[in-house]
Parts: C-alpha cells; sequence; structure tokens
C-alpha cells in the first residue's frame, strides 16, 4: 500500500539497495560448473562405493554353498540365531538344531559376518544377503557346469564302460548305484567265477534302479558306491573307505583347486602345494593378473567335512540325469546327505579322515597350524625364554 505525504501526494517508492558485489557471468557460470562437477564426483564415488561392496559380498557369497549350506536361504539362518537369542528355554527341533549350526558354520567361514549384520538397518541387510545368495548360486552353478564334462571323462577312465560316457545323462548305474547294492550282489555271487551269472546280476540291479522299483530304492539312506574306495564297500564294515574314493578327491580338487590338478590325486600328499603355488605365482607375476584358486580366494587352508560333502553332491548330480538343481532328486534327497553329522563316538575317526584328505589336497605343509601359542611353546623361543632367565638371575646377583 502506497503511503502519502502531509498534503496527501503519494511518496515516491523507495529504493532496494542491492549490497551484490557486480562480478563478471563469465566466473558466476565457471563457479556453477564446479558445483555440479563436484556433486557428479560424489555420485561417482557413491556409485563406485555402491559397485566395490556388491562385488566383494557377491565374492564372499561364493564360499557359502560350497563351505556352510547347500540350499537353505540365509535368512533362515539369521532368523533362527534370533529366535535363539529371544528364546532361551531349549526346547529346539532337529530342524532348528541344523540351521543353528549352519549359522555357527556361516560366522566361521566369514568371520566379519555376525558384527557386520548386527550394523545393518533392514534395507541394508537384505540388500547384503541378496548379493551373498546371488555369489553362492553362481558358484554353485559354475562348480556344476565345471564337473559335467570332466565327471563324464574320468567314469570312462575309472570304470571302462562297453560304449565311452560321453556326457552325465548316459552316466552308468554301476558307479550310481548303492554300495548295499553293490555289496548285495557281490554276495550273491562272490564264489563264482567271472562268467554271464555276474553279468545277469548287475543287470538286474541297474534294471531295478532305472525302473525305481521297491527293491532298489535309490535315496539318501543308502551310500553311493563312488563315494568309497575303489567303488566298493565293506558290508561288514561300511565306514571303511568311505570318503576315499579317487572320483570324490578328483571332484574335490576339480573345484577347490584346478581342473587340472585333480589328474594329480596319487599319493598321500606328496604332491606340490596348490596354495603355495598360487602365491609364489603373484609374486612372480609383476602385478600381471594371475588366476587364483577357490581355495585361496575363499580362504581354505584344509580340507572341511562339509567341502567334501558339498562335493560328493555335485558329483552324484553331474551322475543323476536331471538339468537343474532340487532338494530331492526323485527318492534322494540331498540336504540330509549334506548336513548329518558323525557322532561324538566317530569324531576321531572323523578327524584322521579329514587329515588325509588334507595332505591329499593341499600336500604337508601345516605352516598355518602354526598359531601364536603353539609357536610360544617351541624350541626357539623356549631357548629365547630361557636366556633370559638366566640374564634376569645374573642381573639380580649383581
Amino acid at each position: 500500500m502506497t503511503e502519502n505525504d502531509c498534503e496527501g501526494n503519494p511518496s515516491p517508492p523507495v529504493p532496494v539497495v542491492s549490497l551484490c558485489v557486480s562480478t563478471s557471468p563469465q566466473a558466476r557460470a565457471k563457479r556453477k560448473i564446479a558445483a555440479l562437477m563436484e556433486e557428479v564426483e560424489i555420485l561417482k564415488q557413491d556409485k563406485a562405493t555402491k559397485q566395490r561392496k556388491t562385488i566383494y559380498y557377491v565374492s564372499q557369497g561364493r564360499a557359502l554353498r560350497r563351505m556352510v549350506v547347500l540350499y537353505t536361504p540365509i535368512e533362515d539362518l539369521v532368523a533362527e540365531n534370533d529366535r535363539r537369542c529371544e528364546d532361551m528355554d531349549g526346547g529346539n527341533t532337529i530342524e532348528q538344531n541344523r540351521l543353528q549350526r549352519r549359522y555357527i558354520e556361516l560366522a566361521k567361514v566369514l568371520p566379519w559376518f555376525h558384527e557386520k549384520l548386527a550394523g545393518l538397518d533392514f534395507e541394508e541387510s537384505e540388500d547384503m544377503l541378496r548379493k551373498l545368495k546371488r555369489g553362492a548360486d553362481s558358484a554353485r552353478g559354475d562348480d556344476t557346469g565345471t564337473l559335467k564334462e570332466l565327471v563324464a571323462s574320468w567314469v570312462n577312465i575309472e570304470c571302462r564302460p562297453d560304449s565311452l560316457i560321453r556326457n552325465r545323462r548316459q552316466a552308468p548305474s554301476r558307479i550310481h548305484y548303492s554300495a548295499q547294492r553293490n555289496g548285495a550282489g557281490r554276495t550273491q555271487c562272490k564264489d563264482s567265477p567271472r562268467h554271464s551269472g555276474v553279468t545277469d546280476v548287475l543287470s538286474s540291479v541297474k534294471a531295478g534302479i532305472r525302473d525305481r522299483t521297491t527293491t532298489f530304492i535309490v535315496s539318501e539312506n543308502s551310500w553311493p558306491s563312488f563315494m568309497y574306495e575303489n567303488y566298493e564297500a565293506d558290508i561288514e564294515n561300511l565306514e571303511c573307505g568311505l570318503f576315499k574314493s579317487r572320483l570324490l578327491v578328483m571332484g574335490f580338487k576339480a573345484i577347490f583347486t584346478s581342473p587340472s590338478s585333480a589328474n594329480e590325486v596319487d599319493g598321500d600328499g606328496d604332491g606340490a602345494d596348490i596354495i603355495e603355488n598360487n602365491r609364489r605365482a603373484r609374486r612372480r607375476s609383476d602385478h600381471a593378473r594371475v588366476k587364483t584358486c577357490v581355495a585361496s580366494i575363499i580362504g581354505m587352508r584344509k580340507a572341511t567335512p562339509r567341502a567334501i560333502a558339498y562335493t560328493a553332491c555335485q558329483i552324484r548330480f553331474a551322475l543323476s540325469n536331471i538339468t537343474s538343481w532340487r532338494t530331492v532328486d526323485a527318492d534322494f534327497d540331498y540336504q540330509i546327505l549334506f548336513e548329518d553329522p558323525p557322532g561324538p563316538a566317530a569324531l576321531a575317526r572323523v578327524n584322521k579322515l579329514l587329515d588325509w584328505w588334507t595332505r591329499k589336497i593341499f600336500g604337508r605343509n601345516h605352516r598355518q597350524d602354526l598359531t601364536s601359542d603353539v609357536v610360544k611353546h617351541m624350541s626357539v623361543n623356549s631357548l629365547a625364554a630361557q636366556r633370559q632367565q638366566m640374564e634376569d638371575a645374573s642381573f639380580d646377583s649383581d
């Protein structure tokens, strides 16, 4: 509203005084461009950070199927651990105990996981779990592709079938059917010479498996013969030779060290140290890109029960005629084979078997076992401690 002076005439408008200091349009434009460039750079850094996180989580996730759990979603493991933290009554089902064992194994394989998960909000944790799952499933698919043709060639060499196996769909029943059925067949004809009667027994077993008759049900309740040394089981001692087959060792090395190393399975750990060879190759490469084995990437220095079980599941899948992963293949439940642990009485024998596996895969190098507590009691440190005691005694006497 315009104000009037004493005579009623409108007052002139008060001029607005600008406090700006004049600058050139070019200078202002440059500063705006610089500010926009800074915003773009920040966005690029955020994108690069997200990409690094994605690459890291996906890479870390590649160990999960191989060393933790074959199928179960990681979310189920986290949920079970949270449930136990809130419910301390201790009334747990068999499946709940399995889930918790898997979570504990997950925390061992990915030591950062438990603490990292606690510091994330819901959306961030969901994103991390999704990327871990992507890496886990991708690794399982890669291993399946690697073994698909390899197993067929190994079966040709190990079993010498009448007609060569060209792919896994033609895998012979001889190495596929259960150890118990193998043993039953041998028992029926063990006193007979090699003649047509033996062939007839084996043919009937193969036919029974293919037709899925009740007498020859192939399920996780029967140990596959490919898991036994020389692919034969001792019916009186079914633990003898179990998990010692060449095919199983070859499959493990193809997955965790390299497909070429799978051809070196003879001897008892006298071969080259795969992990050390990878380390030396990286040193000699002068920063050139060197392909490292899976064991080096995921930090595996010893064979583990779950890694061996994972290999057995992969080989069993390669020998089957299914084309995609599923929890149950016909009558065979992969999760039961993968999950059930031995009892306490068998633990000593299991540890001895794991030592055998570690020698077969990684050689006799035990430097990773030289923990600070072990080194502290070895002769070099013991001598240093004795000398220090003598020095202290001499000082006190003076």
